[in-house]
């Protein structure tokens, strides 16, 4: 658990930040609930909210991995791709509410990174070691 709690740490951090990020954007634009039409706010609590979506999943597939003694490069691989994916999503969506580098490689990098888990840890289970 040692390995994934080290992805645990740096997503929380990200998402602190996302948060802070929407907070800072609330006050400046005294918008308490929603985002009051404010578009920079929607795509600040979006980026922050996209994060919630798919972190939990992505890091329990990756704690499920090291439980299952997975090789700890490979976790490492995995949970270090899932962070750079997220901040290139955050940053992308922070700067462009439509398409751009960072929210679309962002994506395609979370997604291929939790398809290889997924993938890594149903054959783990149904192929016997051997």
């Amino acid at each position: 658990m040692h390995i994934t709690g080290i992805y645990v740490a740096l997503a929380t951090l990200l998402v602190i930040a996302l948060s802070l990020g929407v907070s800072l954007r609330r006050r400046q634009v005294k918008v308490g609930l929603g985002s009051g039409g404010d578009t920079t706010l929607l795509q600040r609590i979006r980026a922050h909210a996209n994060a919630l979506e798919y972190l939990p999943l992505s890091l329990l597939l990756l704690l499920c991995l090291e439980l299952g003694q997975a090789p700890g490069a490979w976790l490492h691989a995995c949970g270090s791709t899932l962070i750079v994916a997220r901040i290139l999503h955050a940053v992308g969506l922070f700067h462009s509410a439509g398409t751009s580098f960072g929210r679309l490689f962002g994506t395609l990098l979370t997604w291929g990174v939790m398809l290889a888990m997924a993938a890594l840890l149903l054959w783990r289970a149904l192929v016997p070691a051997g």
